[in-house]
């Protein structure tokens, strides 16, 4: 497992019927890895994995594996218990995934004691290569730098953290009390080139599963150091990165992959297709970025 590069929190897919439509979901995966993305999470905050079941996700993990044939994928583990969540990632071991993304659990706003309780039984439930997901705005949680470092000295298979806190200074925070001994990963798309100047080394993105590519050259020249370059192209990603960061993040991101014939905006309740003045704002910035597209595009989505 090489935890580097732009890694996809990959949308879940559903047909009609709000059933999970796993064909496309194969077809998504193998597009996104054709277009540069160096592996792929699944079942993730954008995957809707609150709203699936525990034979859903075995099946997804198991359908995504195989799509991605050698590429790594990573098994996000949230649940409503811990021993759910320890179930989910040895399923996940058995699915064949390169790693773990561990969450803290749904619902439940636990402090510290609990948190690291539950996560470490997590690390623990597998030999899988896990990465921390800090999201404290989404789930209450706040994994501190100093919290972060303390597991990364008692689990040696705690190899990642995906710092989703918004605030940019947390990578600095975490790399001055360890160095490098976990690999950071900004996961807001508004914050990756700040990030990465910072010191990240990957990105949990969102508007990459409709523009994977041109997620994937943002990434590449903001590690180069192309300051000039870097920015001119986040300054024409950035409306659409945006969307990333708002709570209606899963439907505006699927409604964009619906306008660029890359996915559906189907979204399973209580979750609700965007409608009305929201609608026509993602159709506005989606037709805005495709009229002004940069140098590097995506390839067409296969039929």
């Amino acid at each position: 497992m090489k935890w580097y590069g732009v890694m996809p929190a990959m949308t879940t897919c559903f047909d009609r019927s709000l059933q999970v439509d796993h064909a496309f979901m194969t077809r998504h995966v193998q597009w996104l890895l054709g277009n540069g993305c160096s592996g792929i999470i699944a079942l993730g905050s954008l995957g809707e994995a609150a709203t699936l079941t525990l034979v859903e996700k075995k099946a997804i993990l198991h359908n995504v594996v195989a799509a991605a044939k050698t590429a790594p994928v990573v098994a996000a583990i949230s649940a409503l218990s811990t021993d759910e969540a320890a179930h989910l990632a040895k399923t996940a071991e058995q699915a064949g995934c390169s790693g773990l993304m561990v969450l803290p659990p749904y619902v439940y706003r636990g402090d510290w004691r609990e948190m690291k309780a539950h996560v470490a039984e997590v690390f623990r439930a597998t030999p899988l290569p896990c990465m921390l997901y800090n999201n404290p705005v989404s789930y209450g949680t706040d994994f501190l730098p100093e919290q972060i470092a303390e597991l990364a000295g008692e689990h040696s298979n705690l190899a990642a953290v995906k710092e989703s806190s918004t605030d940019v200074r947390r990578v600095t925070a975490i790399r001055a009390l360890i160095g490098d001994r976990l690999r950071i990963f900004v996961g807001v798309d508004d914050a990756i080139v700040e990030g990465i100047a910072a010191g990240a080394v990957g990105w949990v993105a969102g508007l990459v599963n409709a523009f994977p590519a041109e997620s994937v050259a943002l990434f590449d020249v903001a590690m180069k150091g192309s300051s000039e370059e870097a920015f001119a192209l986040y300054r024409w990603f950035l409306p659409l990165l945006r969307m990333d960061t708002v709570p209606k993040f899963i439907q505006l991101i699927k409604q964009v992959q619906q306008e660029t014939g890359t996915g559906s905006s189907r979204v399973r309740p209580p979750r609700l297709e965007v409608t009305g003045s929201e609608l026509e704002e993602v159709r506005a910035a989606v037709a805005q970025a495709l009229k002004h597209p940069p140098a590097v595009r995506s390839t067409a989505f296969p039929a």
